[in-house]
């Protein structure tokens, strides 16, 4: 019974992908697949970003980080850090960015410094949308495992083929409205499954005491590291494709600005059934289930669905994971997808490239990464840790970059070039354990087991900012468009 609504949900997903891409038959155009022809509707363009954002890696991650014993809710920071990049983008770079009518992120690289320097620096924004959509798939893979006892690689290959699928077909046109649907799953779903888990552990009295003995405020050294981990989702949440991929498909830049800003109260509206899933979870006697034991930190989400909750509403939940990992995944694919076509293929491969061309590309494009992102799915372990990493690699590489592109009329390629080495080397010197990378640069306010609480992340993106000015200034004239 649970695989059959599993099933008839995904084939729902499918079927409204499919009927968008029909019904918007005239926008299909390169432009209409990669903006939706610049005539999303606001509110559409508001549900669409709100779902991008709210995927199983954010409401699976969330729940993770609540229920972590060195974690709780202060140290819970997605939700709120990416609400405020949504807030910070809409204010500062929607309405520049909506103003000159650019297609994607990547396109005031390549106004400013040249084609190639925009191709190179498509490499680290694709795998930012790699690792996300893998923390996405991860955690639908795992949900599946713990409630329905189903294969996770399986579960992860489905749901990307499904993704993959409607957004070929339809481009942003199907994945807006197949978001809007989404997102209605998900909030009714997890809404259905809240009351009854928290009734489970003695309602919401409990929770509350629960939520209250939890990790207070970072002190001493630590102050440094919760610094860095904020400002990291509050400025690495900004120079996204999928969210510029919204902003630049508004009708004008009032909208641009009006979706960033409504967007951002979606995604702390979505996040609180999550914090009280996690809360449950700290809160529950898991040796009086059928579990037997506390479930890991990753699998706290479906482990409440699966065992705290009656079957029905543990499928009811498991639809609403679903829904929110489909919103964000087709939108990364896409995403990645558009920056390759529009920024890579198009100026470097074929400048004569017609729009039925551009069209094909970017439809091989999705399938090609969207396999990518399925196969580093299977390898991934914590979806919280590579969540974050999407944003570490972003926030140090490509927001110093955008700054300077927009607010500095003097960078140019080779300040470009030079900050973008100065701050991948002060960051990678920082070590990344969870690619199994040391760390090679002696950092102050050195932790125990061998990492750092100086903010080498925030110092690694302000260096390679400063690097782009005084670089660019004493290059003034030097520096020539490819």
């Amino acid at each position: 019974m649970q695989l059959l609504s599993i099933a008839i949900f995904y084939l729902l997903i499918f079927s409204v992908g499919i009927w968008a891409s029909r019904r918007r038959g005239g926008d299909l155009t390169s432009s209409g697949l990669l903006v939706a022809g610049r005539g999303m509707p606001t509110m559409i363009g508001v549900l669409t970003m709100t779902a991008t954002w709210v995927g199983g890696g954010y409401i699976n991650g969330t729940a993770e980080a609540i229920y972590d014993s060195t974690q709780g809710i202060v140290w819970t920071q997605a939700p709120w850090g990416y609400a405020l990049s949504m807030v910070l983008g809409g204010l500062f770079f929607a309405r520049k960015m909506r103003r000159q009518n650019y297609t994607t992120l990547l396109d005031p690289f390549e106004q400013r410094y040249g084609k190639t320097a925009a191709a190179i620096l498509f490499l680290p924004a694709l795998l930012g949308e790699l690792f996300w959509s893998a923390a996405i798939l991860v955690a639908l893979g795992t949900t599946f495992a713990t409630v329905l006892g189903f294969d996770v690689g399986t579960s992860i290959l489905i749901s990307a083929a499904v993704a993959i699928g409607y957004t070929v077909v339809g481009g942003l046109w199907s994945v807006a409205y197949t978001d809007v649907v989404q997102l209605v799953c998900l909030f009714g779903g997890l809404c259905v499954a809240v009351p009854f888990a928290v009734s489970h552990v003695g309602g919401v009295d409990v929770v509350l005491q629960t939520t209250a003995k939890m990790p207070s405020f970072p002190s001493g050294n630590e102050i440094w590291l919760w610094v860095d981990m904020a400002l990291l989702l509050c400025l690495g949440g900004i120079p996204w494709q999928v969210y510029f991929q919204r902003v630049l498909a508004a009708r004008d830049e009032q909208a641009a600005v009006k979706l960033s800003l409504w967007a951002a109260f979606g995604c702390l509206l979505m996040a609180a059934p999550a914090v009280v899933i996690g809360a449950v979870g700290v809160a529950a006697d898991w040796s009086a289930t059928s579990l037997g034991t506390a479930p890991k930190s990753a699998l706290v989400l479906p482990s409440v669905l699966a065992y705290l909750t009656p079957p029905v509403v543990a499928t009811v939940g498991l639809g609403a994971v679903a829904a929110a990992v489909m919103s964000s995944v087709d939108s990364s694919i896409l995403s990645a997808s558009s920056m390759f076509v529009w920024n890579v293929y198009r100026p470097l491969c074929r400048p004569s490239a017609d729009d039925r061309e551009l069209r094909l590309v970017l439809r091989g494009a999705i399938i090609v990464i969207g396999i990518a992102a399925a196969c580093l799915a299977l390898s991934v372990q914590s979806v919280y840790a590579l969540w974050y990493l999407c944003a570490d690699l972003v926030y140090v590489v490509l927001f110093p970059q955008l700054v300077m592109v927009l607010y500095s009329k003097g960078s140019n390629r080779l300040g470009a070039f030079a900050g973008a080495i100065v701050g991948l080397t002060l960051r990678l010197g920082g070590g990344e354990p969870f690619l199994g990378i040391p760390a090679w640069i002696p950092y102050p306010l050195a932790t125990e087991d061998g990492g750092t609480y100086f903010p080498f992340r925030t110092v690694s993106m302000l260096s390679g900012l400063t690097t782009i000015w005084l670089v660019s200034r004493m290059t003034a004239g030097k520096s020539r468009q490819s």
